[in-house]
């Protein structure tokens, strides 16, 4: 896990909004300091350096520990690679 930055509010659409001083890959799973699962990283906007991360919560997130605690530091994990299946190509026969 690495370091993500900073919970800054939640916005009225329902998204946590964070600070951060790096760009995380999108779709990371974003983990509050006492390791529990808060969502996934949504949207990257606003200046390279800093950019400001829109994270959608998942429904087992409590929401009033992180209201009561802005500016807790996030966390975040690479996201899991899908694996792709393999199509079978059609064989057409002569008659």
């Amino acid at each position: 896990m690495k370091f993500l930055g900073n919970s800054l509010h939640i916005a009225n659409s329902g998204k946590l909004i964070a600070r951060s001083s790096q760009t995380p890959t999108s779709g990371g799973i974003v983990f509050d300091s006492n390791k529990n699962k808060i969502g996934k990283v949504g949207y990257v906007f606003g200046p390279t350096k800093q950019p400001y991360i829109s994270i959608r919560l998942f429904k087992s997130a409590d929401y009033d520990r992180i209201k009561r605690n802005y500016g807790e530091k996030l966390f975040v994990s690479k996201p899991k690679s899908k694996k792709r299946k393999k199509r079978r190509m059609k064989t057409f026969q002569k008659k």
